[in-house]
């Protein structure tokens, strides 16, 4: 299963050609495809129109929605966290340390475009999405 981020969904409903929008169009008719409940309000709350809130809503709501946190999830987020700090490493935005350890502890690829997630990838065995195969 693979999880998508907000950065790639945001560019993906805003019609932003990338290689990350490209691989998430062609992984939605081929692979299960998952959203966390944060990234669900992250996206969702972006939109001006309720026909494009409603759109978003019917596809977003017919894939896997992954509980993102809770009391175990929270505490390894930490400890994520801490480790990349000690590395020298700052996470910017909570939200992102709750996504990928997540996806860590449940061994799901993340689909992404933010640069936040790269230490984990490096550091902590994250498993991108991005590459074809």
């Amino acid at each position: 299963m693979i999880l998508v981020d907000s950065s790639v969904w945001i560019d993906y409903f805003r019609g932003v050609s990338t290689v990350r929008t490209d691989r998430l169009d062609a992984l939605l008719s081929s692979e299960l495809l998952a959203v966390g409940d944060i990234v669900l309000t992250e996206v969702l709350q972006g939109f001006a129109s309720e026909r494009d809130f409603n759109q978003a809503l019917g596809l977003l709501t017919s894939l896997t929605i992954v509980p993102i946190a809770g009391q175990d999830l929270a505490i390894q987020a930490a400890r994520n966290f801490r480790t990349l700090r000690a590395r020298g490493v700052t996470v910017r935005k909570t939200i992102d340390t709750l996504i990928a350890t997540r996806c860590i502890e449940d061994g799901m690829a993340l689909l992404y475009s933010d640069r936040d997630f790269d230490p984990f990838v490096e550091f902590l065995g994250l498993k991108r999405a991005d590459q074809a195969g």
